[in-house]
């Protein structure tokens, strides 16, 4: 009778054991089944993001390439052709008439402009300089240059030398472009080589 029973024991472990193999077995082929529709997914999702597409981190880094800084007196007969032909020629520009939206919070959009570009163009006038606001912008710019980023592009817009230096002998002595001297083609192009040898560095 003992003998009958441990060969039942016996029947019953091996069973068990059986049993548990088998399960094991389902879980693993239900394990690959997974990990393999993930790897189809994975593949089929890459058919939709191109290839050159950065991280959003680094979007979130570099948004802009240029942030244009300047008073709206000088809007009609430079900025607005200026900032619409760099966008032409490829450039990601912040230009409060691009980027501005009714309701805004001014200040803080325009501080996310500033951190979000790679330069600041500044287009230095007698309006510029006689207006808070596009100085707050420029203050802002020489805040970024302190953190060891050389990042202000200046533009010298109906204004001599001796003026910028009478208002600004910091900003005289960053090398400028002048509308005197070179048309808005001229210039927008000038800006788009400058942000192009920066973009091969990085």
């Amino acid at each position: 009778m003992i003998i009958s029973l441990n060969k039942e024991e016996k029947k019953e472990r091996d069973k068990s054991k059986t049993d548990q193999k088998e399960l094991l077995s389902i879980q693993q082929q239900i394990t690959l089944e997974i990990e393999a529709r993930q790897r189809l997914s994975l593949q089929s999702l890459d058919r939709f993001i191109p290839s050159n597409m950065v991280s959003f981190d680094e979007i979130e880094k570099k948004r802009y390439d240029v942030f244009i800084s300047h008073a709206s007196e000088d809007k009609d007969d430079f900025v607005r052709p200026f900032a619409t032909l760099l966008r032409e020629k490829g450039l990601l520009v912040w230009y409060d008439e691009f980027e501005l939206k009714i309701g805004d919070k001014l200040r803080r959009k325009i501080d996310e402009g500033l951190s979000a570009s790679r330069y600041g163009i500044v287009v230095l006038s007698n309006s510029f300089f006689r207006k808070e606001w596009p100085q707050k912008e420029l203050d802002g710019l020489f805040a970024i240059e302190d953190g060891g980023r050389d990042v202000i592009l200046p533009i010298w817009h109906k204004i001599s030398k001796n003026e910028v230096l009478s208002y600004s002998p910091t900003i005289a002595t960053i090398l400028a472009l002048n509308t005197l001297n070179f048309t808005i083609e001229e210039i927008a192009e000038k800006i788009v080589e400058k942000v192009n040898s920066e973009r091969t560095k990085e």
